[in-house]
């Protein structure tokens, strides 16, 4: 206590001058409206600084925070990611297995999976060649499809390959018609794009409408009918004005294609028996079409 004293005593002539000094700047900047002012827009100034110092330094500091928190949303975003393609997959798989059954139901109808191992799409005449061949049940002039809609059709057939004629080649046509109409036309790919064909020869009192599904119209004996094949995306015209020529939409990806199904006709020897007894000059007959 007495060491307190004796500092204060020692150094009371600083102490009496300090608040001298603060008592006449209050005086000054409180009795005076410049020196007022002044006082306020200096002490607004200096806050202004620290308040932005401090926000920068706090800002820093919460940065941590919010990259965790981006880190978490990252991972649930990438779990969501993985959890849609196992769905994805596992829909595939069920469309897959679903048109698989639609075919097994006919009865005359068998299929085999295949692997495709080379596929064109930007030539003028595309084929496709996959990893199945005559020992696996497959011959020549059967229909190709996949989980989506038509491939093709087998052309050459060796013991463990097979040659596909694709969708996009102009030498392959398929009888098809609107999905709950009857009439029927020839879809035919015109060389222009990858995912779009034409569907010729449509009766002209057809009435149809964009985003129409066109099917297999079951007049062949490669192909069943109601295999979905594309969807209507316009019109275009054609060589003869008493037809339609729709714009189709296929539903393949023939540039992501790495898995179809050969279809197998069990009937389809009785059936070309029967056909090639028929008179050559019959009408409507048309050997090349499928």
């Amino acid at each position: 206590m007495r060491n307190l004293l004796n500092f204060f005593i020692r150094y009371s002539a600083w102490f009496v001058f300090i608040f001298y000094v603060v008592l006449s700047c209050w005086l000054l900047f409180k009795k005076n409206p410049y020196q007022h002012h002044v006082y306020l827009t200096s002490a607004n100034a200096v806050a202004s600084g620290i308040y932005d110092v401090t926000s920068n330094i706090t800002s820093y500091i919460g940065l941590h925070d919010i990259n965790e928190d981006l880190q978490r949303r990252n991972a649930a975003l990438e779990a969501e990611v993985i959890m849609l393609r196992q769905q994805t997959r596992r829909l595939n798989q069920a469309i897959l297995q679903d048109s698989m059954r639609r075919l097994d139901s006919i009865g005359r109808y068998e299929f085999v999976i295949a692997s495709v191992i080379n596929n064109s799409v930007i030539r003028p005449y595309n084929y496709i060649t996959i990893d199945k061949g005559s020992a696996d049940g497959i011959g020549p002039e059967m229909g190709v499809m996949d989980q989506n809609g038509v491939v093709g059709v087998t052309n050459v057939v060796a013991s463990h390959h097979a040659r596909i004629i694709s969708l996009l080649n102009p030498n392959f046509r398929l009888s098809c018609k609107l999905r709950g109409n009857d009439a029927f036309g020839s879809l035919v790919w015109d060389g222009e794009s990858p995912s779009e064909a034409l569907l010729e020869e449509l009766p002209k009192q057809v009435k149809y409408h964009k985003g129409d599904t066109i099917i297999t119209s079951g007049y062949s004996a490669m192909f069943p009918e109601g295999i979905p094949v594309g969807t209507v995306i316009g019109s275009t015209r054609g060589e003869d004005d008493n037809f339609h020529t729709l714009r189709i939409k296929l539903l393949t990806d023939f540039t992501t294609l790495s898995t179809v199904k050969v279809i197998s006709n069990r009937d389809i020897v009785e059936i070309k028996e029967v056909e090639a007894d028929q008179p050559r000059a019959a009408a409507g007959e048309n050997p090349s079409g499928v």
